[in-house]
């Protein structure tokens, strides 16, 4: 969805979080995908390092088209 998100966004001045959330919030695709976005405020630990073993956990999916680019993650197992 990044490519239309770009292009709704195109030649607009990105002033502030508020507009760039509510330009993302208002992108669509000619197939009629909508996106939904909001502000998250929430203030989150840095520095966190995440584990080979946590890492492994990940139930991913690679796509047979550039899977180190294109994958789904699903729920653990």
């Amino acid at each position: 969805m990044f490519c239309h998100i770009t292009e709704n966004w195109r030649g607009r001045p990105l002033i502030s979080r508020a507009v760039i959330v509510n330009l993302i919030g208002h992108t669509t695709t000619g197939k009629g995908l909508r996106i939904r976005a909001e502000l998250d405020e929430g203030e989150y630990e840095t520095g966190l390092e995440v584990t080979d073993e946590q890492l492994a956990r990940i139930n991913l999916l690679k796509d047979r088209f550039h899977g180190e680019w294109n994958y789904t993650i699903h729920p653990q197992i």
